[in-house]
C-alpha cells in the first residue's frame, strides 16, 4: 500500500470538532495512513476529542503541542515530522471532513498519471458561498480529461487560472508528494493573510505534474477561521490587507510570469491597498486614531498605496 500522512493543525475553542475530522480520517477507504495533530495552543484540549477512539486508531495519531505559530506555522510543524516512509501528505483542516473515498482517489490519480500535487472539489454552507467546484474551471480555460472514473482533469495553465481565482482550491481537498513535502513550506508569519495560497502557486510551479478531481473530496466546517472573522472595524483588519500585500508580492517576486498573470496579481494587490483604505477611513469617521505606524510601513514598502490614497480621497470629495 501507499502511505498517506494526514496533517491537521488544530486551534479550536469548542470540543467535538477535531473528534468530528478526524473521524472522516479513519472512515477512509484507503486503509494505509498516519495522522500528525498539531495543537497549536488550542484554547479546548486535544485530548478532549481523542476520547472514544480506540487504542488501535490513538496509535496512528502523533500529537505535537507547541506554542501559537498559527495555521502556517503549525502545518509546517507536521510536515517537519512526515514519517520517512510516507508518500503522500493530505492536509485536513480541523473543522472540516474527508469525503471516504478521498485519499483513494488521490493516491489513485497520483500514481496513474506520474504527479505530485493533486486537489478535490470541495463544498460547503452559506458561508463558503465563494468556493467553486473543479467542474466549473471548463466554463473559464482549457481542461483536459484523464479520467472518467474518478473524474480526473488537468489544466495546461494551472498557475494562471489559480491567479485570476484560486477558490477552487482548498488545503483540504489538497495532497502532495515528496517531492513537495519535504521542501516547500508556508510562510508562517503571514498568518492573517494569504499563506495557503502562497503555498499553493509554490507547489504548482515546482511540480511536476498537478491533477484535479471533480469529485468532492471535503465537506468545509465552520470552527475558527481567522482569515475571514475580521472585518473592517478590527483593529487586525489593517495587518491583515498588508500582510495579503505582502503575500503577493513574494508571489509576484519570486517567480517569472507572462503579463496577464502579473496583471492579476497587482489586480489582487490593488484590491488590499483599497480595503485597507476604507478600513481606515471607518475609524476616522468613528474618531478613531489610524494606525498611522503601519500605514507607514506599508507606505515605504509600495509607494502605490500613496497614489491609492489620493485617489479615494479625490472620490470622496467628487461625490
Amino acid at each position: 500500500m501507499t502511505k498517506c500522512t494526514a496533517i491537521i493543525p488544530y486551534y479550536q475553542r469548542q470540543p467535538g470538532i477535531l473528534h468530528r475530522a478526524l473521524k472522516s480520517v479513519f472512515a477512509q477507504t484507503h486503509p494505509d495512513f498516519d495522522v500528525i495533530v498539531v495543537d497549536d495552543a488550542s484554547p479546548s484540549p486535544v485530548e478532549l476529542d481523542l476520547e472514544g477512539f480506540s487504542l488501535e486508531e490513538r496509535a496512528r495519531i502523533t500529537v505535537i503541542k507547541q506554542t501559537n505559530a498559527g495555521p502556517g506555522g503549525a502545518r509546517n510543524m507536521g510536515l517537519e515530522h512526515i514519517p520517512a516512509d510516507s508518500t503522500y501528505a493530505a492536509f485536513l483542516d480541523s473543522d472540516d471532513e474527508w469525503t471516504p473515498d478521498h485519499l483513494k482517489n488521490a493516491v489513485a490519480g497520483l500514481s496513474l498519471f506520474d504527479a505530485d500535487c493533486y486537489w478535490a472539489s470541495i463544498k460547503g454552507g452559506d458561508a463558503f458561498y465563494y468556493h467553486f467546484g473543479v467542474s466549473a474551471l471548463a466554463d473559464v480555460t482549457t481542461v483536459n480529461r484523464l479520467s472518467e472514473e474518478p473524474p480526473i482533469v488537468e489544466v495546461p495553465d494551472l498557475a494562471g487560472v489559480m491567479l485570476k481565482n484560486w477558490s477552487f482550491m482548498h488545503l483540504s481537498c489538497m495532497v502532495i508528494g515528496e517531492n513537495l513535502f519535504r521542501k516547500v513550506r508556508f510562510e508562517a508569519e503571514l498568518r492573517l493573510a494569504a499563506e495557503d495560497v502562497l503555498f499553493f502557486y509554490e507547489c504548482v510551479r515546482n511540480a511536476q505534474r498537478c491533477i484535479l478531481s471533480e469529485t468532492v473530496g471535503a465537506t468545509r466546517g465552520e470552527g475558527i477561521n481567522i482569515f475571514h472573522g475580521l472585518d473592517n472595524d478590527s483593529p487586525q483588519f489593517l495587518k491583515q490587507q498588508f500582510n495579503t500585500w505582502v503575500a503577493l508580492d513574494r508571489l509576484e517576486n519570486g517567480f517569472p510570469h507572462k503579463p496577464e498573470d502579473k496583471a492579476s496579481i497587482e489586480s489582487y494587490k490593488q484590491t488590499a491597498r483599497r480595503q485597507a483604505l476604507w478600513g481606515q477611513m471607518r475609524l476616522v469617521r468613528k474618531r478613531k486614531v489610524p494606525q498611522l505606524s503601519l500605514l507607514a510601513e506599508w507606505a515605504w514598502r509600495d509607494p502605490k498605496i500613496l497614489r491609492s490614497a489620493v485617489e479615494l480621497a479625490v472620490s470622496k470629495i467628487s461625490r
